[in-house]
């Protein structure tokens, strides 16, 4: 079924063919490039090469979520995007921008700036008020599902059943969207790979995504699986850098399962994968 996703500047047609989200981290402590992307100039040239590569969306971010990192200040969150805010989105609108953030007044910041789409990994637990933001500026909103606080989330006891505690986040996460004013039509869904949960349940979610799909039907459905640690055990222990085949082996099934849009660093590797993925899944309709 094709949708059109209408954000501010932009509309994203979902269902025609699979999404490609590229990442950018503005942070010094990131899990996957260890604060490669830390400079406006390193950054810029980033994007530039994602768009060469056909990305879709672009997501920012300037806090980093991976397991043991340290929260940082709302200010300090700020200083970091808007470093890059200041030049990116004047001189480079031709995809959407997403902020990745947990705080509203980073979300408006961004927001303000010209970017249109929010991602919130606590699915509106941390901060509700982010929807009140995202409302008010008509912007997209994804909802993650995680469990526990920032300094817990990596650390929380694994739940019996995967499918229904996320799908139970989803509904909490989307009722509170919508009491505070986000239209039904702008929100997409993560079931947050890596965030509370084991290897078995990571690939559990991959693998049956069509469940969570037919389950929420109204809501385009984000995966992102990139460079993730499940993978690196799944392959014996491989380091960050060496998890693009795994990494793209999962953006594959998961493209199979249901996913819309994918969240990958490996921009190029992800459109080739996602343009085979979807000829194959179109001739199995």
């Amino acid at each position: 079924m094709l949708r059109e996703w209408k954000l501010p500047r932009h509309t994203l047609t979902i269902g025609k063919r699979t999404l490609v989200m590229g990442v950018i981290n503005l942070t010094p402590d990131s899990f996957s490039d260890g604060g490669r992307w830390f400079t406006r100039k390193r950054a810029w040239d980033n994007v530039e090469q994602m768009i060469e590569n056909g990305v879709d969306i672009i997501d920012i971010g300037g806090e980093s979520t991976r397991p043991g990192a340290q929260a940082v200040s709302e200010e300090e969150e700020i200083r970091r995007v808007e470093k890059y805010l200041n030049v990116m989105i004047i001189f480079n609108s031709k995809v959407p921008y997403s902020i990745d953030t947990t705080k509203a007044a980073v979300a408006r910041v961004a927001l303000r700036a010209g970017v249109e789409i929010v991602n919130d990994i606590s699915g509106l637990r941390f901060e509700p008020e982010i929807a009140d933001v995202a409302a008010s500026y008509e912007a997209g909103l994804i909802l993650m599902h995680s469990r526990g606080t920032f300094d817990t989330m990596h650390k929380q006891k694994p739940v019996k059943n995967i499918i229904r505690e996320v799908s139970k986040g989803w509904r909490r996460s989307i009722e509170e969207a919508e009491r505070r004013g986000v239209a039904r039509d702008k929100i997409v869904l993560d079931p947050g790979i890596g965030f509370s949960k084991t290897k078995e349940q990571n690939i559990e979610l991959v693998a049956k995504l069509d469940k969570l799909a037919s389950a929420f039907p109204d809501f385009p459905l984000l995966v992102g699986t990139s460079r993730k640690s499940f993978i690196g055990h799944l392959l014996g222990g491989a380091p960050v850098n060496k998890r693009v085949h795994g990494t793209m082996a999962s953006v594959a099934a998961a493209v199979l399962r249901g996913a819309h849009i994918v969240r990958v660093h490996d921009i190029r590797a992800a459109r080739e994968t996602v343009r085979v993925a979807d000829a194959i899944k179109a001739s199995l309709a």
